[in-house]
Formats: C-alpha cells, structure tokens, sequence
C-alpha cells in the first residue's frame, strides 16, 4: 500500500488527459458519443456515494474523477457546435439500458449490488463509444482513457480496506479505459 497522497498525483495525471480530450474537442478531432458521456458522469458520481457509505477514504477521488471528466465534456459539447458524435438507435438503446440499472440501485438496499448496478450502467454506456472507436478511431482521443488507467491503479495502491465495494469500481475503471484505449489504438498497433 502505497501512501495516501500518491493520489493526488493520480487526479493531476487524469486533469491532463481531460485537458488533452478538451483540447481534441476544440480542434474538432474528438466527437465524444453524449449517452455514453453522460452515463459516465451520472455512474460514477453514484459510485462514490456508495463507497463513501462503505467508508473509502481518498481512494474514491479516482472514481469521482471518472465522473468529473464526463462532466467536463458535456458541458462542453453544450458551448461547441459538431463537438459530438451523432447519437444513433444503438446507442439510444444502450442509454436507456444504462439508464434503467442506474434506477434499479434504488430498490435494493445491498451496497454490493447498488455498486453492480453502477458497473452494468456504466459498462452498457460504454459500448456505443467502443463501437465508435473502433470504426472510427479518428474521432476519439486516447489520453483521457490512457491517465484514468494510471490514476485507477494508483486509487487502488492506497486502498486500506479490501472490500468488493471500495476496489470494484477501480478495477472495473482500469478495464473499460483499456478496452477503449485499445479499440482507439488497434489500427496503430496492428498497421502493416
């Protein structure tokens, strides 16, 4: 276990990735999937409430920076013209399906299943985007993916206790960021 305040060094890698996913926003190179972003922030940020309840001490900053930069970028979108992707019947149905695990956490009064719950929204979210990058990696930025892997792994180096509901979500946070990451890169890494 690593100390506590590595954390912050693991925010400040994840501001760079956001502020580089921005930066492609503005360039008009990045068309974020807004059902996929939107999840993202509303997941997370239930998330940590939930770890909170289960008593996670700084080792949820990397969970509310994964909401955060969703955040960000939708505010964003909002400001700038063709600044997203444009969202289809596929990725409609992945957004309600998102939506409703969200709302299905009400009804339970298990935190390790609230926390699934968050995971399956989120993870279901994540599939128009993943679709996205892998047809058209062009229209993605993998920094902001790539720095919420190193900013996971640090949240979990400095967990005190291990308990499905306070490491799940970083686990799960490193896995999705390195799927997409390498559906954004797949191209790259196997050009010939």
């Amino acid at each position: 276990m690593l100390s506590e305040n590595i954390i912050y060094i693991g925010v400040l890698i994840n501001l760079i990735g956001e502020f580089f996913y921005l930066r492609s926003m503005f360039l008009g190179h990045t068309k974020p999937n807004l059902v996929s972003w939107f999840i993202w922030m509303l997941a997370p940020f239930l998330g940590v409430f939930f770890q909170l309840k289960a008593g996670a001490g700084l080792s949820v900053l990397p969970v509310f920076m994964a909401g955060f930069g969703p955040f960000l970028v939708i505010i964003y979108s909002l400001f700038k013209k063709n600044a997203y992707w444009k969202i289809t019947f596929f990725d409609s149905i992945c957004g309600v399906v998102s939506f409703l695990a969200l709302i299905l956490y009400i009804f339970t009064h298990n935190l390790e299943i609230s926390i699934l719950f968050v995971i399956l929204s989120d993870g279901l979210a994540a599939i128009p985007t993943i679709v996205k990058s892998w047809k058209f990696p062009e229209t993605e930025s993998v920094y902001i993916y790539a720095f919420a892997i190193i900013n996971n792994i640090l949240g979990l180096f400095i967990i005190k206790e291990w308990s499905f509901s306070i490491y799940s979500l970083g686990i799960y946070f490193v896995l999705i960021n390195t799927i997409i990451s390498f559906s954004i890169l797949h191209k790259k890494i196997f050009k010939r």
